[in-house]
């Protein structure tokens, strides 16, 4: 029944998912400002306002958004790196920072008031407040 319950929430959300997923490097509007990505040595940088904010290691850069219908601004985002996923809250200046601390290659993302529910190579999760959580099952609609 889980499976059959997964297979309908990916089919049906799979449009809106397939749109927040980018490698854009920016600028990216943000309440906070104007959000930029860089390469440096292997790292990457993320700047705003051209000011550095974080510093991650990856191969490459994949991240998804959270967008606000109104103006289009990017208001938090789940970034791919080689040490796990990491939030970006741009609602906070500066923005704030949270590491999931587990290592896992994120497939999408659905964004439900202040969590993201992720669905990863290991199954799904919940990140919320700081804490990351393996979801069993679950009978919320996430879009």
């Amino acid at each position: 029944m889980n499976r059959l319950f997964f297979a309908a929430l990916a089919a049906t959300s799979f449009v809106t998912c397939a749109h927040a997923q980018s490698n854009a490097s920016g600028p990216l509007a943000t309440p906070s400002g104007q959000v930029q990505f860089e390469r440096s040595d292997h790292d990457f940088v993320g700047m705003l306002d051209k000011n550095v904010f974080d510093r991650f290691s990856a191969n490459a850069l994949t991240h998804f958004d959270d967008v606000d219908g109104a103006n289009d601004n990017v208001t938090r985002m789940l970034v791919q790196t080689d040490s796990g996923p990491v939030l970006y809250d741009f609602r906070h200046r500066p923005p704030l920072v949270q590491r999931t601390g587990k290592r896992m290659t994120v497939r999408r993302v659905f964004w439900q008031g202040d969590e993201a529910v992720m669905q990863s190579s290991q199954g799904w999760f919940r990140f919320k407040g700081g804490e990351l959580t393996k979801l069993q099952s679950s009978t919320t609609t996430y879009h």
